[in-house]
């Protein structure tokens, strides 16, 4: 179930990250918000997190494939730009809700509807801060050895089993229980 490929930037402080700092179990997705096996992971990783409750620090990371995906770097950097005013999560969700529009005047439209100042959005995608974030997520998917979305870490190292729910599920499971 897994490569030996490991994770070449540890979780950090500044990571993405739902659940208990403290869990045993850290799980570290590489995703495009433009790619549809994202979109359909995004529910299952929510079923898990659920599941295993404390048990489970998840991460996310931008891993925009810009050669198929041709909205998915400024999708990426919009969700940045969303976590520099501590609402992340929510643009992240709701970019997966709305994969199949994610132009420009769409994901500032997102940002208006989740409260962001969208004037402060549009200065800091100005800036290049966001995409400074994407670029080192990027680089560190690289160095990690993902080559595709989603591409999934388990405590470290690359999970390369099904990440459909049963059986990503029971992977987990037997992870925890050592």
């Amino acid at each position: 179930m897994s490569s030996g490929a490991t994770l070449a930037i540890p979780v950090g402080p500044k990571d993405h990250a739902r659940g208990s700092a403290d869990a045993p179990l850290t799980l570290v997705e590489y995703g495009d918000y433009q790619c549809p096996y994202c979109a359909e992971a995004n529910p299952i990783v929510e079923l898990l997190l659920e599941k295993f409750g404390d048990a489970v620090l998840f991460v996310f990371r931008n891993f925009p494939l810009v050669d198929v995906h041709e909205h998915a770097e400024a999708a990426a950097e919009i969700a940045e730009a969303a976590g520099l005013q501590g609402k992340f999560w929510e643009m992240h969700d709701v970019l997966f809700e709305n994969q199949k529009d994610l132009r420009e005047s769409a994901l500032l439209h997102y940002a208006q509807n989740l409260g962001l100042d969208t004037s402060q959005i549009q200065n800091d995608l100005a800036t290049g801060q966001p995409r400074g974030r994407v670029e080192a997520d990027f680089e560190g998917a690289i160095r990690s050895g993902a080559n595709g979305t989603p591409t999934f870490f388990v405590n470290g190292t690359r999970y390369d089993g099904s990440w459909q729910l049963e059986m990503f599920e029971t992977y987990i499971s037997k992870v925890l229980k050592g």
